[in-house]
């Protein structure tokens, strides 16, 4: 079964799915190890995990190589993040054929202005509803996938409010998309107004310490979203875990006084399933 089609399965059944952000293969495993049923490829993560801000400045071809590596790593449907589309109607639909060649479930595909920035950022600034719309219509056109799961995204909230929002979902839908996405809603009122107001599947970007509130996830899914994307939390996890231990390396000279953080050689191996790869080695070995 192609990732699109169980991704579409899974959103059939009305559930409401937490789906933590992966940034490379490893920690798309992780998340797979965890029990999750979905990974997001978060593409702020990806851009961090180079060294750069998430400020739209990788390419598609960059995104694309380490989408690949991701969904060769999991067993699981991966959602990315296309950005703004990497530039037109045009370029977003050659963005399209790219994912959908690397095997990606689905996508989301915002309105800011190229180049964008992250959706927690301040100073964002979007595009026309119907420049936005023209580039859904390209990718709806284009595709090849009936099962690929196609999330538009505004980010027309803070500049515009939650019902030039809403409007600009609507819009979208109409368009070809198949999920909506509003971007960094600050209330609790907000979020209410979304779900009840657009009826369609629905995405929720949620984090601690984020623009938008932490909600249980019952009460997520009684208000009708469908995915729940927590996008940096590992990596930043990660981030503070590196930092202590290069501290410690250029104190001490070892990481003896972090031993008990670090996962083990043979949980280490198991993240990456070498025992699996040892299998496979010795079952073709001349």
């Amino acid at each position: 079964m192609r990732a699109s089609t169980k991704l579409k399965k899974l959103l059939e059944t009305g559930k409401t799915f937490i789906v933590p952000g992966a940034y490379d293969g490893i920690s798309a495993r992780i998340i797979q190890n965890a029990g999750a049923e979905i990974v997001y490829a978060t593409g702020g993560g990806i851009a961090r995990s180079t060294g750069i801000p998430d400020m739209g400045l990788m390419s598609l071809k960059e995104i694309t190589d380490r989408l690949e590596t991701m969904v060769d790593a999991i067993d699981l449907p991966l959602i990315a993040d296309m950005d703004t589309g990497y530039g037109n109607a045009l370029n977003a639909r050659q963005g399209l054929k790219a994912f959908e060649r690397v095997g990606v479930a689905g996508f989301h595909l915002e309105d800011q202005v190229f180049p964008k920035r992250c959706g927690h950022y301040e100073g964002k600034s979007v595009v026309s509803s119907e420049e936005f719309c023209s580039k859904i219509k390209a990718i709806r056109d284009a595709l090849t996938d009936d099962d690929m799961t196609i999330i538009a995204r505004t980010d027309c909230l803070a500049g515009d409010g939650v019902d030039a929002a809403i409007d600009r979902m609507h819009k979208a839908m109409e368009a070809g998309a198949t999920m909506a996405f509003v971007e960094a809603p600050t209330t609790m009122e907000e979020i209410e107004k979304i779900a009840k107001e657009l009826p369609y599947p629905k995405l929720l970007n949620m984090f601690w310490s984020g623009k938008t509130p932490v909600v249980p996830r019952d009460k997520l899914e009684e208000l009708g979203f469908n995915l729940v994307i927590v996008p940096s939390d590992l990596q930043r996890i990660a981030i503070q875990a590196m930092q202590d231990a290069a501290e410690c390396l250029m104190r001490d000279g070892h990481t003896e006084a972090l031993k008990d953080r670090m996962a083990s050689f043979q949980d280490r191996e198991a993240a990456v399933n070498t025992e699996h790869y040892m299998e496979l080695d010795e079952r073709y070995a001349i």
